[in-house]
């Protein structure tokens, strides 16, 4: 099982969100649940993007929402880098 790793970036992203999205809490802690326990499982919608974030990869909260984040294979570690709307990284 990965473990997940929050960024500075990710922490404060992730208070705003919460803030702003308190009807996505358990939407949000399912799908965190998720990624850790089986990042493949076909609810969370990963896919790998592509222009200026082709390193990264994406789950879906929902329809609208997603987090950014990167695996680090080798450590078996997955960085959660960014949450927020799908418009926001053009995807």
């Amino acid at each position: 099982m990965p473990k997940l790793i929050t960024s500075a970036y990710y922490e404060k992203r992730l208070e705003l969100f919460k803030q702003k999205h308190s009807d996505l809490r358990n939407s949000y802690l399912k799908t965190i649940t998720l990624l850790e326990a089986n990042p493949q499982h076909p609810s969370l919608r990963l896919h790998k993007l592509k222009g200026k974030l082709v390193p990264f990869y994406s789950v879906s909260i929902d329809m609208k929402y997603r987090i950014l984040f990167d695996f680090m294979i080798r450590d078996d570690q997955i960085i959660l880098i960014d949450i927020g709307d799908h418009a926001l990284y053009g995807g």
